[in-house]
């Protein structure tokens, strides 16, 4: 690209349209850049959290990345995240993208970005699910501990790439919450039985495949017996999971270093143990074959989502929407280019 870029603004609707009923090209999208990644043909620095001493519960993280490959785009995700939006009825995450210029550096799209952020951690914990099962049976029973939007957009992923199940388990703190996914799972009629469990350890028992969605922000599930039927753990959420259960299990991340972080629970176990012997690797190295997954214990994978991820969903939506002949642009954006006046 020469010269000054248009700007434009592309809204959830059309983010929505753009990804919509496309899961499979995602996914193998998400699969591509974290190859991309892990050739070192990125560039994704620590997030950055702005947290409030007035709203403890609350944060707001910056996500800067670049990505190489045919995707070559530059940008930053920022999304909020105020869990206490949830009682008044409005989503607990909010967020933009911005897309940056390979060549000149000018931002030249802002796109809504709540709805590619849950897509692009839907689409790698169904990347996840797939290639950590591939040495054992197929799970059969899946169970949810939490059931917000990332729980349904995960649970929409794996039944679009091939997931059927039998059972679905659902757990949340919250009553209503749990009622409504499970009308969801039910109204989507690919749920298989659906089942609402009391306790976390009713649907752990119960299910070959969990899913960790919650806001939780320090473990609250210590007891290892719980996992002695050696599921595969989507820990999505990252923080759910005391370190004696990780010590017990295979351990995948998607980046050792972002993960390893901001007291994860991976964090938490090389906080305790003052190494970090317990990972076996990466999603990466398992897809290449340099990591097999023991099928005769649980494995946990703990995606931290980087940034190299939205930025590669953000581009296939602003490629998608430039095509459909949609795209928004901002006339005159950027204004005084002249360099002397």
């Amino acid at each position: 690209m020469t010269g000054v870029p248009p700007f434009a603004v592309i809204s959830g609707a059309q983010v929505q349209r753009a990804l919509q009923g496309r899961e499979k090209q995602v996914v193998e999208l998400v699969e591509a850049t974290y190859r991309l990644h892990g050739s070192g043909d990125s560039v994704n620095p620590p997030s950055y959290f702005l947290r409030f001493p007035d709203r403890p519960t609350a944060r707001i993280i910056a996500l800067p990345a670049s990505i190489g490959g045919a995707i070559r785009v530059d940008g930053l995700k920022w999304i909020s995240s105020f869990p206490e939006n949830v009682s008044a009825g409005i989503p607990r995450a909010s967020a933009v993208l911005i897309l940056n210029d390979h060549d000149t550096g000018y931002p030249f799209a802002c796109l809504e970005s709540s709805i590619i952020s849950a897509t692009r951690t839907a689409a790698s914990a169904a990347l996840g699910a797939d290639r950590l099962t591939r040495g054992r049976a197929r799970p059969a029973r899946v169970g949810f501990v939490g059931t917000g939007l990332i729980a349904r957009y995960i649970h929409t992923f794996l039944t679009s790439t091939g997931w059927t199940f039998d059972e679905v388990g659902v757990h949340d703190l919250s009553a209503g919450s749990a009622a409504g996914f499970r009308g969801h799972l039910e109204r989507s009629g690919v749920a298989g039985r659906v089942t609402v469990h009391d306790t976390a350890e009713q649907l752990i028992r119960s299910s070959d495949l969990v899913v960790f969605a919650t806001v939780a922000g320090a473990p609250y599930v210590h007891d290892v017996s719980w996992f002695a039927h050696n599921p595969v753990v989507l820990h999505v959420s990252l923080r759910d999971l005391a370190p004696e259960i990780l010590l017990a299990s295979a351990n995948v991340v998607d980046d050792v270093e972002h993960c390893l972080k901001a007291d994860t629970s991976p964090h938490l176990v090389e906080q305790r143990t003052g190494n970090r012997d317990f990972l076996d690797g990466t999603l990466d190295d398992v897809m290449s074959g340099r990591v097999h997954v023991p099928a005769d214990k649980p494995v946990v994978f703990s995606p931290f989502g980087l940034g190299v991820l939205d930025l590669a969903v953000g581009k296939y939506v602003y490629d998608e929407v430039t095509r459909s002949g949609e795209l928004q642009v901002v006339d005159g954006f950027f204004h005084d280019l002249s360099r002397h006046g």
